[in-house]
């Protein structure tokens, strides 16, 4: 095993200044590609998905739970499957407090081809409370291309789609997929995925903060146990 050269507390001190200064650098690119993509344009969805949750059948204007935005985990779980992916697992087990989200205007959700009657055991051998629903013989997998086919085959793959709604109208604003998800699961990481971003003052483009009509994002921050849904 390589191991990091050991050197004197000032000799760290000052290689730790140099690295900063590059670090603070990817912080600024990060937040400008951030704004970029809250800049894409977004698509209306027209067509009528339907999946099965908890409370039984819902459409994609359901899955936001009122909400102005919403995030979908494709994770993979083919129908034919026993179990979902580990790497999915993995990705869902890292994601916070749900509240933190909500109070941002902001749903979660994971969405799997995999019959309800799969997802239902398994989410609850792993312990999770995220809302998880079934898009099982509908096309929205495919649709946002975390279902692909190659070679005949059906083939799945990870990813993150976000949509926006305004009244009962749904707009697609950003996917990403596989390597895409390296780094989120935070709560700030999801939110810059969104249209509305985290609804700070300092984000580009302006207005997006203030649209909802409530305080800065960091602002609205609590204990999860005080907010209010």
């Amino acid at each position: 095993m390589s191991l990091p050269e050991v050197v004197s507390r000032e000799e760290w001190r000052a290689a730790r200044g140099e690295l900063l200064v590059r670090e603070k650098a990817a912080t600024r690119a990060r937040d400008a590609l951030n704004a970029e993509r809250r800049r894409l344009p977004m698509v209306e969805i027209e067509e009528e998905y339907l999946f099965e949750g908890g409370d039984g059948k819902a459409t994609l204007l359901d899955l936001f739970e009122g909400r102005s935005q919403l995030v979908v985990h494709h994770f993979m779980f083919a129908p034919e499957w026993d179990a979902g992916c580990r790497g999915c697992s993995a990705f869902l087990d890292q994601i916070g407090h749900l509240a933190h989200l909500k109070a941002r205007d902001t749903t979660f959700a994971a969405v799997s081809r995999a019959p309800y009657t799969k997802i239902l055991p398994f989410k609850a051998r792993m312990g999770w409370t995220v809302p998880w629903y079934s898009s099982y013989g509908d096309a929205f997998n495919r649709d946002f291309e975390a279902t692909l086919v190659h070679e005949g085959e059906l083939v799945e793959r990870p990813g993150i789609s976000c949509f926006l709604r305004e009244w009962d109208r749904v707009f697609h604003t950003y996917s990403t997929y596989e390597r895409g998800l390296d780094g989120l699961g935070s709560t700030t990481s999801l939110l810059d995925l969104t249209a509305l971003g985290r609804q700070e003052g300092w984000e580009e483009p302006e207005g997006r903060a203030s649209a909802l009509g409530a305080p800065a994002g960091s602002e609205r921050v609590r204990y999860h146990d005080e907010y209010e849904d």
